[in-house]
């Protein structure tokens, strides 16, 4: 730890972890010294006094989320952690560059999967492991979709592990969320520390509402001089609502549910005050059970009877395609090194974390015989629910991982226990290390574009590797550096 850290925050301790500002490793790029002087410039009850009035900030322009588990409250806010989480040009060069890749491959296999099926063929990964997935789509055979994107909005999360190393954890392919509060956090840090800010050029978040907008006039139907884009919301009553609105405004286009659709003669149209008015693109933040009660879930009062058929006539485009939770299922990840081989015939510029699948008897045993060991994941969660930490867990919680798992292996995968690495986080105590990930956002119409950062989330409570936002994890913003430090900072 340099000196400089040493006497403002002389508490400070991150252990065996690898921290995003210290930075033990040589290669992970400088320590930024400047960050750590204006924070002990600015002080400890000062940045405490901010951070407050910036949590009440957040309250007033309603940036909350629903835990449906929790039944004493609605909304809430996402913590916010005013000391930020550093990425040097060259670390956000081989991320970026690492999302595209994955993207990519992402694409090329739900385009087999849905067409020719030759990876499944080949051996490659094993056909009940696609086809029998709860998330694969036979309506989706055979239908081609504009420039080959199926996965329009994609959130890979990352974690780096001890040793200063990046792994890709998880990928989500379905309706990703947090990309809001990648924004609303630099705009908070903009408002709140200006002399923290000042003077650094950092890469701007500020394009993603009309990167987002462009990719989906990209998808839409030919014929339309400006296309009709919409964002399709389950509700008001929806987790991530506040995420609907806001990107709704960011791409100006219309927030919609599914009773202000309608489908006549396959076109899809909206109810205005004028009358109808065709509807070219659908941005939906509702999963594929819910679209269509013609097609799927019969009683389904959220989507939009006869969409399905609409999108099969080449009358309206959907984005992200149905289907694509096959993509991003738990088990599929752990083939992902072997997608990337096959599709893109290169190496995974950043790899997997290790992947025991128990449909499979090695990995089975393997798990079984090793829970004390391992964390555990069901295939189908999310949002850090069902998970056992083996290293942390009592005997009767692993008696239970292993009767859940005995009783349906094909639910499971089970991964090494990673030592996420730290950031310094403004705690009860003081300054204290917090482990982290991260998750960057890519929009993909003709070509992928990396929205710069993304949503680093931090599990707020000491010790924990939970940094779900409904397991009590908070954000901090993403600065990404600029080669040039000497300019203003971007928004």
């Amino acid at each position: 730890m340099n000196e400089i850290f040493r006497t403002i925050w002389p508490e400070y301790d991150p252990g065996r972890y690898f921290c995003e500002l210290t930075r033990k490793r040589a290669d992970a790029g400088p320590v930024p010294d400047w960050l750590v002087e204006r924070l002990g410039t600015i002080g400890l009850e000062a940045l405490r006094a901010r951070a407050s009035a910036a949590e009440t900030e957040l309250i007033d322009l309603g940036v909350t989320f629903t835990v449906y588990s929790d039944a004493t409250a609605i909304d809430r806010i996402l913590p916010f952690d005013c000391i930020p989480r550093v990425l040097t040009a060259a670390e956000w060069s081989l991320l970026e560059r690492a999302c595209i890749q994955r993207v990519a491959a992402l694409n090329a296999f739900l385009g087999d999967i849905y067409g020719p099926g030759h990876i499944v063929r080949d051996g490659v990964i094993p056909a009940e492991l696609v086809y029998g997935n709860s998330n694969y789509r036979p309506e989706m055979k055979d239908f081609p979709v504009p420039h080959g994107t199926y996965v329009h909005v994609c959130g890979i999360d990352i974690i780096r592990d001890e040793f200063g190393d990046f792994r890709v954890l998880e990928d989500n392919a379905r309706t990703p969320s947090g990309v809001s509060y990648v924004i609303e956090n630099r705009h908070l840090m903009l408002r709140a520390f200006p002399d923290l800010m000042a003077g650094i050029r950092l890469k701007p978040v500020d394009d993603y509402g009309r990167r987002l907008r462009a990719a989906m006039s990209e998808i839409a139907p030919g014929g339309a001089d400006d296309p009709q884009v919409v964002l399709l919301s389950p509700g008001i009553y929806n987790s991530a609502y506040f995420e609907h609105v806001f990107l709704a405004r960011e791409m100006g286009v219309p927030l919609v549910v599914g009773a202000d659709l309608v489908v006549e003669d396959e076109r899809v149209y909206m109810r205005t005050t004028s009358g109808l008015r065709r509807v070219h693109t659908i941005y939906r933040r509702l999963n594929d059970d819910f679209l269509d009660p013609a097609v799927f879930r019969p009683d389904s009062m959220l989507g939009v009877r006869g969409l399905i058929g609409a999108w099969k006539a080449g009358n309206v485009a959907i984005a992200n395609a149905v289907g694509t939770g096959v993509a991003d299922d738990k088990a599929v990840y752990a083939y992902m090194p072997r997608i990337i081989q096959y599709y893109l015939g290169q190496e995974a510029l950043v790899k997997n974390v290790e992947t025991h699948i128990c449909r499979e008897p090695e990995g089975l045993q393997y798990t079984l015989e090793n829970l004390h060991k391992l964390v555990t994941k069901p295939v189908g969660e999310s949002g850090g629910y069902g998970i056992t930490i083996g290293p942390r867990a009592s005997k009767e919680e692993l008696e239970a991982a292993r009767a859940s798992i005995l009783a349906d292996p094909g639910n499971w995968i089970s991964q090494p226990m990673i030592g996420l690495s730290v950031a310094p986080t403004l705690a009860a105590e003081g300054v204290g290390p917090r482990h982290l990930d991260l998750r960057p956002f890519i929009i993909t119409g003709r070509e992928s574009w990396v929205l710069p950062g993304g949503l680093t989330r931090v599990a707020m409570k000491r010790g924990s590797l939970i940094v779900n936002s409904s397991q009590g994890g908070g954000s901090k913003d993403t600065w990404v550096l600029a080669d040039d430090l000497t300019e203003g900072a971007g928004k």
